[in-house]
């Protein structure tokens, strides 16, 4: 495990949209600045930590190497506890406001037939289900926060360990930051994770396409979730809002492939995988920008026990997907991100100015709070995905014939969406 690493600079394509709020916080010229708590990326997670952070008196800093917010993507889907953590930063009835509960699913064959349907209601009460676009999202969060809490253009360069002194971060730009506290929330493919000694996330033998139909008029669909299961290849679609359907197309593939970056060839590809299943699906995908299809690897990493390195060291931390990155079969990736950044921050809050080895005892509760949860949850969204793709004829008539119409149980499936945290009522509140 270094104490120190340069990483290389690449460029990273991005569709990004600016929050006026929001500006950058630290000087262009080359200095050296102290902060207490600097969080690494501005995604899901960075935010979120820090708003959490925010709301219990703590400030930071995020550092995202973007220009602006990385609005890239499509949509992701939140069940009942990524909505529980919304509500303890204060943003989810805002959000609510903006995209329809889910009330149902309906799982299908690729020839159109009805294997099973769902209702929340009936089957899994208590449940809150809904499709959020990926840039509402950050927005809202990144409204929340202080004026100059986020920095941007602002990659990490090198990450070098000080000792008691804390960490030294030197950005591309020639600026230096000493922390007490990093908090690495910079993704699958996390600088800080590499720093630490992580692994890089493993591919697991599929590669999804993703998209949003835009229909001015209106959508003409029900609000669930619409699953299609083929040989090797599913595919799926969910009402957003009155206007928007979120769409995905899972396929099985020996390697990740060369990375396409023509839209008007992912929007074939896509088509061409879908062609023998319903129509609908395929008016969707036709229905959707070309410039907002994105195609990408799924990947994970299985954190064992005496083998994975932990998830902090001396006053650095991972959170979200740089620390558990999973497959989207359980719909997990974002509601765990979310957990993560509340229980990061309640037992981070109350060691700030009690010196180094406080702060590590709070983040090892954490870190031992946290893996009893996120490794299940990788695994098995890694083996539901592993079932689910199948493709030996035999196998799939099982699953469409016995195993989704007889055997699956939706309250069940969803017990891993129990997760209760307090409100976090923000400093000064009464």
């Amino acid at each position: 495990m270094a104490s120190s690493l340069v990483f290389p600079s690449a460029p990273r394509n991005q569709i990004s949209r600016r929050i006026p709020r929001v500006a950058s916080s630290l000087a262009s010229n080359a200095s050296t600045s102290s902060k207490e708590v600097v969080v690494v990326g501005g995604g899901i997670a960075g935010l979120a930590v820090s708003l959490a952070l925010h709301r219990l008196g703590v400030s930071s800093l995020v550092l995202e190497q973007g220009s602006t917010l990385r609005t890239g993507g499509t949509s992701l889907t939140l069940f009942k506890n990524g909505w529980r953590v919304l509500d303890s930063l204060g943003a989810g009835d805002e959000l609510r406001q903006n995209f329809l509960p889910v009330k149902g699913m309906i799982m299908k064959s690729n020839d159109g037939r009805e294997l099973r349907a769902f209702s929340f209601d009936e089957e899994a009460p208590g449940q809150e289900v809904r499709a959020v676009e990926r840039r509402v999202l950050l927005e809202t969060l990144a409204n929340k926060l202080p004026p100059s809490t986020i920095s941007y253009s602002s990659k990490v360069k090198s990450v070098n360990a000080q000792g008691k002194e804390g960490t030294m971060l030197e950005l591309e730009d020639g600026r230096k930051i000493l922390a007490n506290i990093v908090i690495g929330c910079d993704g699958v493919n996390s600088p800080i994770a590499k720093w630490m000694g992580f692994p890089e996330a493993k591919f697991v033998g599929h590669c999804a396409f993703r998209g949003m139909a835009h229909y001015p008029d209106g959508q003409p669909f029900e609000s669930k979730v619409n699953y299609i299961y083929g040989r090797g290849l599913r595919a799926g679609f969910v009402p957003v809002s009155p206007s928007k359907i979120y769409w995905f197309i899972c396929f099985n593939s020996n390697s990740p492939g060369p990375k396409n970056t023509d839209p008007s060839l992912l929007k074939k590809e896509a088509l061409d995988l879908v062609r023998d299943f319903p129509s609908d699906l395929q008016d969707i995908i036709r229905n959707t920008q070309e410039d907002i299809i994105i195609k990408t690897p799924l990947v994970d990493r299985w954190l064992w026990p005496g083998l994975t390195p932990s998830a902090y060291r001396n006053g650095v931390v991972l959170v979200g997907d740089a620390w558990h990155p999973m497959t989207p079969n359980l719909g997990q990736g974002a509601c765990c991100a979310l957990e993560d950044s509340v229980v990061l921050a309640t037992k981070l809050s109350g060691s700030i100015g009690k010196g180094q080895d406080a702060v590590n005892q709070a983040l090892r509760e954490y870190a031992n709070d946290r893996w009893p949860r996120v490794f299940p949850l990788t695994v098995r969204a890694n083996l539901v995905g592993s079932l689910v793709q199948w493709d030996n004829p035999l196998v799939c008539a099982l699953r469409n014939g016995v195993l989704i119409p007889k055997i699956v149980r939706l309250g069940p499936f969803l017990e891993h969406t129990n997760f209760e945290c307090d409100l976090l009522e923000p400093v000064g509140s009464s």
